[in-house]
């Protein structure tokens, strides 16, 4: 065998993963340093400046908005977050796991009665589902007491000035002159739009598509099934789930870096100043996040999910 066709040393599979890693890596890093000098570079052009001046990247609330942020809503926050994390990591398990380690099926008895025989699930897709249910009552509380009090005026557009100035805020971002902070009165624009998409389009979306991949969508009736084909409702729900962890990923910077104890005070403290009350609740609830991860597992979900079906392997 010659030297032009020896064969060169193999890459093992894992170096090639991680090749690929540095490389999105390295081009996401290349990438934001573009945008941020790019941005840099607006902001010093003066009809820009002038729209900086004109729209400082905070639209007016209404007269009478609330000021400060209830208790009630920092509970909500907590239990949104919650659920939010294990729905994405139950989730990630129902796509990816070929053989799962356990199967659940429904008792057909009392209010949940039905003709047809209970479908058997996979424990995973069982805990999936249940995180759901409990994420979508909880956000139906948030709604309900969101428009009660008058804090919807927070997160919902009320002006059409909220887009020059979400792009202000954008634009401010991205030079990394970030726009004045003052979540305890008001958000700005490109915060207000972003909890609005969360809370009134996102989840409604994840929750359509994911009652069609759900067994509790009707089985052989052909009319609804051309009406909302699955396959369009699966190519909704993982880019959706998607946009939450990035969401949440974005969510967390922000918070921590503009402010890190004000910030968590007005989440968890229900105060508006920058001591170290926030930041301790914020820790413990961050510490039962991460053993509720850790915990979600056959072995702990097996007897839970024993009290409303049949568990078998």
């Amino acid at each position: 065998m010659s030297l032009l066709t020896k064969p060169g040393p193999k890459t093992k599979p894992g170096a090639i993963g991680w090749l690929a890693l540095a490389k999105w890596v390295a081009i996401a890093v290349v990438s934001l340093a573009v945008v941020v000098l790019l941005a840099k570079w607006m902001r010093s052009l003066e009809p820009v400046q002038d729209f900086l001046l004109s729209y400082p990247g905070q639209s007016e609330l209404p007269n009478g908005a609330p000021v400060g942020l209830p208790a009630w809503l920092g509970w909500q926050h907590f239990l949104n977050a919650f659920f939010l994390i294990l729905i994405i990591r139950s989730g990630w398990q129902v796509r990816n796991t070929a053989r799962p380690k356990g199967y659940w099926t429904r008792k057909n008895a009392g209010l949940f009665k039905t003709r047809n025989k209970p479908t058997k699930i996979s424990l995973d897709l069982w805990f999936h589902l249940s995180l759901d249910v409990l994420w979508l009552l909880n956000g139906l509380v948030f709604v309900v007491l969101l428009f009660a009090t008058g804090g919807w005026v927070r997160i919902v557009p009320t002006s059409w000035d909220i887009f020059p100035n979400a792009f202000s805020a954008a634009l401010q971002y991205a030079s990394l002159d970030w726009p004045i902070e003052n979540g305890w009165v008001n958000y700005n624009a490109l915060q207000l739009l972003s909890y609005f998409a969360v809370v009134f389009l996102a989840a409604p979306l994840a929750a359509i598509t994911g009652v069609r991949m759900s067994p509790a969508w009707p089985k052989g009736n052909a009319a609804l099934d051309r009406a909302y084909p699955i396959e369009v409702a699966r190519k909704i729900h993982f880019p959706v789930m998607l946009f939450f962890a990035a969401f949440v990923a974005v969510h967390i910077a922000l918070v921590l870096s503009t402010g890190m104890l004000r910030n968590l005070n007005h989440m968890y403290g229900g105060r508006d100043d920058a001591s170290w009350l926030g930041f301790g609740v914020f820790a413990f609830s961050l510490a039962v996040m991460v053993a509720a991860w850790f915990l979600a597992r056959p072995i702990f979900l097996r007897p839970i999910a024993g009290l409303m079906g049949k568990v078998s392997r």
